[in-house]
């Protein structure tokens, strides 16, 4: 099968299974002359990195001791391969919301902390796998410093 079938394939898969990818996704990477296992940039905003960012942020959460959830504030660079599913690589700011771990559930109602004392940014670099037709995402790596 050629690289763009192979392509389509795994395009379809992420729209058939996901439902809500990006409807350009397919068609910039099949643009852009990606092979499937080589990484490619992406644009920071589009809404498939978007999620991805937010999972690396959610993982952050789920693994610190902070009384403060944070969440993603600015993603300066975003590369995805096609490698059995799609890896997003990010590099993500995330900072520390006004909202409290015990009990807030969105972090779309956070906003950041506007208190010297308490803001806090922390650069990330961050793996993020999704296999579409498994209906799994999972934060393979995530570097905070």
């Amino acid at each position: 099968m050629p690289a763009a079938g192979a392509l389509l394939v795994v395009c379809g898969l992420v729209l058939g299974v996901l439902g809500k990818p990006s409807p350009d996704f397919c068609s910039q990477i099949l643009k852009s002359d990606v092979k499937p296992g080589f990484p490619k940039t992406i644009k920071t905003n589009n809404p498939d990195v978007l999620r991805a960012a937010r999972h690396s942020a959610e993982s952050f959460n789920n693994c610190s001791n902070d009384a403060f959830l944070f969440r993603e504030s600015r993603i300066s660079r975003a590369l995805v391969q096609i490698v059995k599913g799609l890896k997003f690589m990010l590099d993500v700011d995330i900072g520390r919301t006004t909202c409290r771990k015990n009990g807030h559930a969105n972090l779309d109602d956070c906003g950041f902390q506007t208190n010297r004392t308490l803001q806090w940014t922390l650069s990330c670099y961050s793996e993020v796998w999704v296999i579409p037709w498994l209906q799994t995402t999972e934060v393979s790596v995530l570097h905070c410093h």
